[in-house]
């Protein structure tokens, strides 16, 4: 097959898209992340956890990860334990963990 070569040459370049509606992988949480956040969505207010479900603190990586991408937002600071980061969902982190 043959394209006219008029109207290739002034036709707008090509944006690589992919051929479905996914979003791209480096957008999407991790495991780990989206266990965390799904956690929030019973609580009160979308309290995120401090511990998983095995009693162990939740990683640092995780929770620092959610708050950069926009999914967690700091709540307030621990009194006891001022190393604590007591955080809960954004309604971009709500829409991801209730949708994923």
């Amino acid at each position: 097959m043959f394209a006219d070569q008029d109207k290739a040459l002034s036709a707008p370049e090509a944006v690589p898209r992919a051929l479905n509606d996914n979003q791209r992988e480096a957008d999407l949480p991790t495991l780990p992340e989206l266990f965390y956040l799904r956690r929030g969505l019973a609580q009160p207010g979308g309290k995120l956890p401090l511990f998983d479900l095995d009693g162990q603190a939740i990683a640092g990586e995780v929770v620092r990860s959610c708050l950069k991408r926009g999914w967690a937002e700091p709540w307030f600071a621990n009194p006891l334990k001022p190393g604590w980061l007591v955080c809960k969902l954004t309604e971009a982190g709500r829409r991801l963990a209730a949708s994923a």
